[in-house]
């Protein structure tokens, strides 16, 4: 683990390491009021300041989370911040084992039960911080805004990749929010994006002990036939010239089973039909449209006769699809 993965905490709030509780709220306070979102209107740099502020006294003020906080402090440096192997997996720090953890990181997710907060998980986390009404510290409503110790909770947004199957037909999943596994409904027909909430599953803000809302961003793993188009569903299936030039009665796959599709005489490579009420289920049950794009694809290794066939189709050609070409000029 690289020197940069550990974040100083303490440094964080500017307190020393024997800081008391109280002295450690005061920073905090003085800290937040300086960097809050709202004193500072599109400034990413204070935005990300006070989300390591906030999550710096998140640790720090809780007397278990510190205490764990200060032995993984220990176990860091007896490592030499350069990564885990070493003299300092293995050692004693309190009956805790940090070896499990990737890196700090990990360690982080799992002391403040975020979503996904088992080792190695790889999530990314982004927090929506409220600003109610001031609770009386300080004058903190002076600013014109409302104090962060007042905040009800910290949303917590998290992605969660679904199969098409999945999510067409709704699922339920196990989810591990480091400290609780909890299992959550996704109802039919999410599509990429969709965003559900699960009321209560955020992060906990340090002042109210209350905890925000679980967001699940929901991600739709790639389908080999199935796409999305707006509203519907989209496919593209081949079909061979003679039955674009004659028509024909062709079988295509939906969500529901396979259809008999009519082709008309005369199909064009690249035209689309409209099968309704065979696409993507909508959240007022109702259902949109599959697109099937004709595509016309002539065959690889003709035989014989199939050559033949077309030799003597390209001899008797009766139209020319590019007669309109000879009269282009620049």
């Amino acid at each position: 683990m690289a020197t940069t993965d550990f974040k100083d905490y303490y440094a964080t709030l500017g307190v020393s390491k024997t800081a008391t509780a109280e002295e450690i709220k005061q920073a905090y306070r003085k800290l937040a009021r300086k960097y809050h979102p709202d004193v500072n209107p599109g400034d990413k740099t204070a935005e990300a300041r006070f989300k390591e502020i906030n999550e710096a006294y998140e640790v720090l003020s809780d007397a278990d989370k510190r205490r764990k906080y200060d032995q993984f402090g220990q176990y860091w440096n007896r490592a030499g911040g350069a990564g885990w192997p070493g003299g300092a997996q293995g050692a004693d720090f309190g009956g805790f084992d940090f070896s499990q953890y990737a890196n700090f990181d990990d360690f982080i997710n799992e002391l403040l039960g975020r979503f996904g907060g088992a080792p190695g998980s790889g999530r990314t986390y982004s927090y929506r911080t409220s600003t109610g009404p001031s609770t009386g510290f300080g004058g903190f409503n002076d600013f014109g805004f409302g104090d962060p110790t007042a905040t009800t909770g910290q949303d917590i947004e998290s992605k969660l990749t679904l199969s098409l199957g999945e999510a067409f037909n709704g699922v339920q999943k196990r989810l591990n929010l480091g400290n609780e596994v909890i299992t959550v409904r996704i109802p039919p027909g999410a599509k990429p994006g969709s965003r559900i909430r699960v009321k209560g599953k955020g992060q906990m803000t340090p002042y109210s002990r209350q905890r925000g809302d679980l967001y699940l961003v929901v991600e739709i793993q790639p389908h080999s036939f199935f796409q999305f188009e707006g509203d519907n569903l989209l496919c593209e299936v081949p079909i061979t010239p003679d039955e674009a030039v004659l028509g024909a009665t062709i079988e295509v796959p939906t969500p529901d089973g396979t259809v008999a599709v009519n082709i008309p005489a005369g199909i064009r490579s690249g035209q689309t039909l409209r099968l309704r009420g065979k696409g993507w289920r909508n959240p007022n049950g109702s259902r949109g449209d599959q697109l099937v794009r004709v595509v016309i694809v002539p065959p690889a290794n003709p035989s014989v006769i199939e050559r033949e066939y077309y030799e003597k189709l390209r001899a008797n050609r009766s139209s020319d699809p590019r007669s309109h070409l000879k009269h282009i000029r620049l």
